[in-house]
């Protein structure tokens, strides 16, 4: 697992909301910070075709830096993809039901529609909805994750740090973990690993 942040070159140059441009790291921290939270494969995917997930069950198991990033988290946003038709929020929750802050969905389908209380639907402008969303977090961290808002936050200067799980599994086609091709060079600052030194066998 790797843990990194965008640079403060980078991050700190991006404007609020209000337009005030954003002060020192500690400012933004007494609200929690936006954390791009995702599981990929080795191939930089986070769903296989047709959403297929099974590779999951490929995963080296709990992680010290995933138990953290969930303690601090308060509240989680992603994207419309999730709600299917036999959507059941309560086997789908975030971190597989050990954790019970609010979770957003990015849509636009009506607010009402949502298909259980403990979903909140959100529509707007990506900043304004991170925005509401952080707000819901209750001075915890916001944690993006899915196949497109963390890329549209990211785009828009409001993560403020990225931690990635990589499963040893190789799927060649999916859903990547990001994809923004006019967006301008961003380097990372690695904060922590769990592991980086790769070494496998090809199961046949």
């Amino acid at each position: 697992m790797v843990s990194m942040r965008p640079r403060p070159d980078w991050h700190w140059t991006h404007r609020r909301l209000d337009g005030r441009l954003l002060g020192d790291e500690r400012s933004t921290r007494m609200t929690g910070i936006v954390v791009w939270h995702m599981t990929l494969s080795l191939d930089g995917y986070i769903a296989g075709p047709d959403d297929n997930l099974n590779w999951y069950a490929a995963s080296s198991g709990p992680s010290e830096i995933g138990d953290e990033v969930a303690r601090a988290a308060g509240a989680f946003l992603t994207g419309g993809r999730l709600i299917t038709e036999d959507f059941d929020f309560d086997r789908s929750r975030p971190y597989g039901g050990d954790w019970d802050g609010r979770t957003f969905i990015y849509t636009h389908k009506d607010p009402a529609s949502a298909p259980h209380p403990d979903l909140t639907y959100l529509s707007g402008d990506i900043r304004d909805v991170a925005a509401a969303a952080l707000a819901g977090a209750g001075g915890k961290n916001l944690i993006v994750s899915g196949g497109t808002v963390p890329g549209l936050c990211l785009d828009a200067g409001l993560v403020d740090e990225v931690v990635l799980h990589y499963v040893p599994a190789l799927l060649g086609d999916g859903i990547p973990v990001y994809r923004s091709p006019g967006l301008a060079y961003t380097q990372l600052e690695l904060l922590r690993t769990e592991s980086l030194n790769l070494w496998f066998r090809v199961k046949k």
